[in-house]
């Protein structure tokens, strides 16, 4: 069954309309999402390499963990599962540090049209990489990228990884949160 979600106004607010998420991304209408960026004291994020088979930016290294929130879902509770999906990591919600909710729209040549609301996290990194376990129908691989070759990451001089083609302004929001906690 397709995922069920609920639709925000352009300015913010949930609505009562639910539709399925194909449905909101053919129709550009907003919906919630969230990031959870997992850092180390080093500091360093943990990035996920999205799958080949992708719709949107396969291949690409992203936010640690992504994903929308269903309908009737906490945001929290969505951040939770995510993680939990993506990387089998079972987290404590007290654990997570809501930074900001970002608008973002992105038009994709397939017709997609993703227009998200998308609450970001924080979250330390208190566990061992090898105890993480890949969801294999989302990610190809996870990496700790230290913030220098983050940096050549944004600017597109790393010969070896690139990196979802955002605003380069919020990798290096997430850096400057993470310095601050660090």
């Amino acid at each position: 069954m397709e995922e069920l979600i609920q639709i925000w106004s352009k300015n913010g607010k949930p609505t009562q309309e639910i539709c399925t998420k194909n449905t909101a991304h053919q129709k550009g209408y907003f919906h919630a999402t969230v990031h959870v960026w997992f850092y180390n004291e080093l500091p360093a994020l943990l990035l996920q390499k999205r799958g080949s088979f992708k719709e949107t930016y396969p291949n690409l290294w992203d936010v640690s963990v992504a994903g929308h929130v269903t309908s009737g879902e906490s945001i929290t509770a969505a951040a939770v599962r995510e993680t939990n999906e993506e990387i089998g990591l079972k987290i404590n919600p007290d654990d997570l540090t809501l930074l900001k909710i970002r608008r973002n729209t992105n038009r994709f040549s397939n017709g997609i049209i993703d227009c998200e609301f998308q609450h970001v996290f924080l979250h330390p990194i208190n566990f061992e990489m090898e105890d993480l376990k890949l969801q294999r129908s989302e990610i190809d691989a996870v990496r700790l990228f230290n913030f220098e070759e983050l940096k050549c990451c944004t600017q597109r001089l790393h010969q070896q990884f690139s990196i979802v083609p955002a605003d380069m302004s919020y990798y290096h929001y997430i850096m400057e949160e993470v310095r601050k906690r660090i």
